[in-house]
């Protein structure tokens, strides 16, 4: 195939099109994952030339690169005759590290973007795309709730922002992500089994107040190619629906095939329940990317993204919960 290599020889492949927009060359980081693997779909859709990067090797994955200690010497090699990237790998909130959290945020989140944007920089790219958390949405919504100071794993996403940027030098788009729901292969949302063991088991199913914005990992991967489509260096949330705690464990149990009620719970109960973890993590010296001392008080209310389409998510909720 024609058109620019990168510093091995290596020439994107080019995933079969089904119509064509503008085409452009592009690495996707993390492309072996849930989300990632759409991306590269919905990239080759549009008959664009991915490179697909990943940690580990498996089917589909072009280039076996660890995010968090490539250097920028090494990225320069991958993103050489591409037009964009996308970084769809990282840290999630579930890690418990020890005691201080946050550089293990910062080294998964921020450390990998800053190398990989600079060396996009260096290399004549002219787009790029970071996959985060809605949690910064509400950073910004909200300043009063001081997410940012009080959670390590939501300051490490506002900083992956602001990192990915200054070192680029070019439009990158931040898409803010709420649960994503989906499948992809044998991948399914890192989050999904607790729930779903939860609805199959025989203890009752509660829920708080409050509630949350969920989309799909299809929804993302076409607004993931969208921002590259554009050049958009745009905050992002990428919502499906609005739904509360209630309704999204009911609609769990439906899923996996035992439906019932859903029963309400006391935000003190939640609130107590959360403050006991921290205290346990505290005795064993590790800290929450979530501070569960305050997390009662965020969870209990409506983070809503305020875009919702109903029925948006409703198959990629049927396909992470099936057997």
């Amino acid at each position: 195939m024609g058109g620019p290599r990168n510093r091995d020889g290596w020439v994107p492949r080019r995933v079969g099109a089904t119509r064509h927009d503008r085409f452009m060359r592009i690495v996707v980081v993390g492309a072996s994952g849930l989300v990632g693997q759409h991306v590269v779909a919905a990239a080759g859709r549009r008959g664009w030339a991915v490179t697909a990067v990943a940690r580990t090797s498996r089917d589909g994955v072009d280039r076996v690169l660890d995010a968090t200690s490539a250097s920028t010497a090494e990225w320069r090699e991958v993103v050489a005759g591409h037009d964009g990237v996308v970084f769809a790998a990282g840290v999630d909130d579930r890690d418990v590290p020890r005691r201080p959290a946050y550089p293990v945020f910062h080294r998964g989140n921020v450390r990998p973007v800053e190398r990989l944007f600079a060396a996009a920089r260096e290399e004549g790219l002219t787009r790029g795309v970071v996959l985060g958390s809605y949690f910064t949405h509400f950073h910004r919504a909200h300043p009063r709730w001081r997410l940012a100071e009080h959670h390590p794993y939501i300051r490490s996403r506002v900083e992956q922002a602001r990192a990915a940027r200054v070192a680029a030098g070019f439009p990158v788009a931040v898409l803010e992500l709420p649960f994503v729901f989906g499948r992809a292969g044998d991948r399914l949302p890192n989050w999904s089994a607790p729930p779903a063991r939860w609805a199959r088991s025989r203890f009752p199913l509660v829920a708080p107040p409050g509630g949350t914005a969920v989309t799909s990992a299809g929804l993302v991967a076409d607004a993931a190619v969208e921002a590259l489509e554009q050049a958009s260096g745009a905050d992002v949330p990428v919502g499906g629906e609005d739904i509360t705690w209630r309704e999204m464990f009911a609609r769990v149990a439906d899923a996996v095939g035992r439906p019932r009620r859903v029963r309400g719970l006391h935000p003190a109960v939640l609130r107590g329940a959360l403050r006991l973890t921290g205290v346990a993590h505290a005795l064993t010296g590790r800290e929450s990317g979530l501070d569960p001392r305050v997390l009662g008080d965020l969870l209990t209310q409506p983070l809503f993204l305020g875009d919702a389409r109903p029925g948006a998510v409703a198959d990629a909720f049927r396909e992470t919960f099936r057997d």
